[in-house]
C-alpha cells in the first residue's frame, strides 16, 4: 500500500503546510501514560507550578481579591517569584487592600515593578503616593479591568487563582469547601484570557467537580496549598457591618430616597454597593418593601448577607452575584438555584455584549469625596494619599437609572463636600443624589427627583448649602499639596484617562 506521503505527491496532488500524521498521542503524549493522563496539572509545590507556567522576567501575573482582607495568595505567590529570582513583574489583581502591604518590599526590590489595579489601601497606598513605584499604577473600575484586557492593553501571562475547592482537571469553584469565599467573578475573566493559569486550592475533591465556576480548558497547573484565605475576614474594611448611629441615619434617609424617588415599583432592580452606610440602607429597605409588598426582580453587584436574606424572605428574587462580601452570601450562592454567579465581564464591562449593570434601577454607592457637581473621589482620602478603589462605582453609576450616592458630611473634622474633589473617578454626570447625614442633594439635572423627595417632605438641600454648612463645621481646610509627579492614572470604564494622582508633598 502505498504512503500518505506517496499519495500526496501525485502529478495533481494539492501543496498543503498541514502537518502529516505522525502518531495518535504525537500532541498529546500523556494520554499514553495512564499516571500523567489524571494527574498531569497537579504540582507538588508552587515553586514547581511557577517553573511550569513558563513565567519569566517582565511577565505580568494577575490575581482576584474574592477573600478581600482575608487574602493569602498574593503574599505567597510574590514571595515566592521573589525567592526564584524573578524581576520587572506587572501585577495585575482585580483589587490591593490592607493585607497587601508586604507588596512594598517586592516594589523596593525589584520584583514589582507595574502595577494595575481597582484600589490601594494601608502601607502600599501609602508607598505609591510617596513615590514608590517609577511608572504611575494604573487605576481601573472592575468593568474596565476586562475592558482592558479584552483591548490587549493588559495581557495577562499567569493567572494566579484561588480557589475554594477543584478535581485534579481544574473544575472549580469558590462556594464550596472549607475555605470558600463565594463567587469567583473577577477569577472568571483571567481564567478566560491569561496564557497560562495556575489553581491555588486547599481542597482537590473526586472528579468531576460542579458547579464549575472555573472550567477545566481553563486550567493549566494545580497546586494544592493549605492556607489561600480567610474567609473572616471577607466582610471586614468597606463590606463591614455597622452599628454607627450616623452611618444608620444615612442609610435610612437613603432608604427613603428610594421609597419616593418613582422608581420604588413591583420588580424594580438594585444594587447597593459597598461602604458601611451603603450595606446598612439593605435593612431599611426591607421594611419599607414589606410594608408596601413589592419585590425586586433582582440585586446585582458585590452581594451581602442582608441582601442573602431578603432573598431568602422572597424580597428579592434573583441575586446576581459577582463578588461575596460575607459568609452568609457564599451560602446563598451554594444552595440558592436563584443565586447566580457572573463574570465580571458579564456585571460591568461597558464594551461587552450586555452587561447587567445595564438593568440597574436604583444603586447606592459610597464616596470618599463629591464636589459641588457631584464629581464622586473614591481613591484619595483627605490627605491626597490613595486609600480607597475605583472598583464597580462608575461602571453602575453611568448605566443605573438611578444614582444615589452616600457620605457623611464631614469625616474627622474634614468636609466631604468640596468645591472640586481631589481626584475624580465617577463624573457629575452619572450622580443623581447625595444623602448625607445633614441634608440630600438632587443633581439639577433630575428636578422630577427632587420634587418627589420634597412633597416627601425628606430634608432636600442644594449641594452648595450643604458645602457651606460642611465649612461651616470644619473651617476651610488648607488645600493638599502635590509634587507634579503623576504616581497613579485613574482610567474610566471605557479605558480612558479621566484623572491623574499626584504624589503628596512630604
Amino acid at each position: 500500500m502505498n504512503t500518505l506521503l506517496e499519495k500526496l505527491s501525485g502529478e495533481n496532488a494539492v501543496t498543503r503546510a498541514t502537518p502529516i500524521f505522525a502518531g495518535a498521542y504525537t500532541h498529546t503524549p500523556y494520554l499514553a501514560d495512564p499516571e500523567l493522563k489524571v494527574h498531569r496539572k497537579l504540582c507538588p509545590s508552587l515553586a514547581e507550578a511557577i517553573k511550569r507556567s513558563g513565567l519569566k522576567n517582565g511577565m505580568t501575573i494577575s490575581f482576584h481579591h474574592g477573600f478581600r482582607e482575608g487574602d493569602k495568595v498574593i503574599n505567597k505567590v510574590v514571595d515566592a517569584v521573589a525567592q526564584m529570582g524573578f524581576k520587572n513583574l506587572t501585577l495585575a489583581s482585580s483589587s490591593l487592600l490592607n493585607c497587601h502591604d508586604p507588596l512594598v518590599e517586592h516594589i523596593k526590590n525589584g520584583v514589582i515593578t507595574r502595577i494595575y489595579t481597582s484600589g490601594l489601601r494601608g502601607k502600599l497606598g501609602e508607598a505609591i503616593s510617596n513615590g514608590l513605584l517609577n511608572v504611575p499604577v494604573e487605576i481601573h473600575s472592575h468593568g474596565g479591568r476586562v475592558h482592558l484586557i479584552q483591548s490587549g492593553e493588559l495581557e495577562i501571562d499567569v493567572a494566579f487563582l484561588g480557589v475554594s475547592c477543584c478535581d485534579e482537571f481544574g473544575n472549580a469553584n469558590g462556594s464550596r469547601g472549607k475555605l470558600s469565599c463565594g463567587s469567583l467573578g473577577y477569577a472568571k475573566v483571567d481564567a478566560e484570557y491569561a496564557h497560562n493559569v495556575v489553581l491555588l486550592t486547599p481542597e482537590i475533591v473526586p472528579f468531576p467537580n460542579y458547579p464549575a465556576s472555573i472550567s477545566q480548558d481553563r486550567v493549566d497547573l494545580i497546586v494544592q496549598i493549605d492556607d489561600i484565605g480567610d474567609p473572616s475576614l471577607i466582610g471586614v474594611g468597606a463590606a463591614r457591618v455597622t452599628k454607627n448611629p450616623r452611618e444608620l441615619l444615612i442609610a435610612r434617609r437613603a432608604a427613603g430616597v428610594i421609597e419616593h424617588s418613582g422608581y420604588f415599583k413591583d420588580g424594580f432592580s438594585m444594587q447597593t454597593g459597598s461602604g458601611a452606610a451603603s450595606t446598612a440602607a439593605t435593612r431599611f429597605l426591607e421594611e419599607h418593601m414589606a410594608a408596601a409588598g413589592i419585590t425586586a426582580s433582582f440585586a446585582l453587584g458585590g452581594i451581602t448577607g442582608a441582601i442573602a436574606d431578603l432573598h431568602k424572605k422572597g424580597l428579592v428574587k434573583t441575586i446576581v452575584d459577582v463578588q461575596s462580601f460575607d459568609s452568609n452570601a457564599a451560602e446563598s450562592l451554594c444552595t440558592s438555584p436563584a443565586h447566580l454567579e457572573i463574570s465580571a465581564n458579564e456585571y460591568a464591562n461597558a464594551s461587552s455584549k450586555a452587561a447587567y449593570v445595564d438593568r440597574v434601577d436604583v444603586v447606592i454607592l459610597s464616596a470618599l469625596e463629591i464636589d459641588i457637581d457631584f464629581n464622586v473621589n473614591v481613591i484619595t482620602g483627605s490627605d491626597g494619599v490613595i486609600r480607597g478603589a475605583s472598583g464597580g462605582h462608575c461602571d453602575v453609576a453611568a448605566a443605573a437609572n438611578l444614582t444615589i450616592v452616600v457620605a457623611p458630611l464631614v469625616r474627622g473634622r474634614i468636609p466631604t463636600v468640596v468645591r472640586h474633589v481631589a481626584t475624580m473617578v465617577t463624573p457629575g454626570e452619572s450622580v443623581d443624589v447625595l444623602v448625607t447625614d445633614h441634608g440630600i442633594a438632587v443633581n439639577p439635572k433630575r428636578p422630577e427627583i427632587e420634587q418627589r423627595l420634597r412633597e416627601a417632605r425628606l430634608p432636600v438641600m442644594t449641594i452648595e448649602d450643604l458645602r457651606e454648612r460642611a465649612v461651616g463645621l470644619t473651617g476651610e481646610p488648607d488645600p493638599i499639596e502635590f509634587t507634579d509627579r503623576v504616581v497613579g492614572i485613574i482610567r474610566y470604564r471605557d479605558g480612558s484617562i479621566i484623572d491623574v494622582v499626584r504624589q503628596v508633598k512630604s
